[in-house]
């Protein structure tokens, strides 16, 4: 499968589930964290980096199959890094949505990273 970046419509964010490719040193797919309300009015976005590496020494990397979100192959979620973007390195259109399961666990591995309770 080819991915074709286009320009974003009018009126367009990014939503929380979402993978999107975001230009940082080179395109890396991202989850999007933040919520929709911030995502829509902020000019920036929380995410964290999908990464094809699995690090099993890491519990905070939850493992995402292949084919959910749109990603080609199995890919892990780098928890231990969350970031801030500015929309506008965020490509459109997004590769997929991953679901409910996965960013409940997601969540869960950025409250342990960060120490939030």
């Amino acid at each position: 499968m080819t991915y074709r970046q286009m320009s974003a419509p009018a009126g367009w964010f990014p939503r929380r589930g979402e993978i999107c490719l975001a230009v940082l040193d080179k395109k890396r797919p991202v989850l999007i964290v933040s919520s929709n309300v911030l995502n829509r009015h902020s000019l920036d976005v929380c995410v964290v980096p999908v990464s094809k590496a699995e690090h099993k020494a890491f519990s905070l990397r939850p493992r995402l199959r292949a084919g959910e979100g749109g990603l080609a192959r199995d890919s892990w979620v780098k928890c231990d890094q969350v970031t801030t973007l500015e929309k506008s390195v965020i490509g459109y259109p997004p590769l997929g949505m991953i679901g409910s399961e996965s960013l409940v666990r997601v969540a869960l591995a950025i409250k342990q990273a960060l120490d939030l309770s």
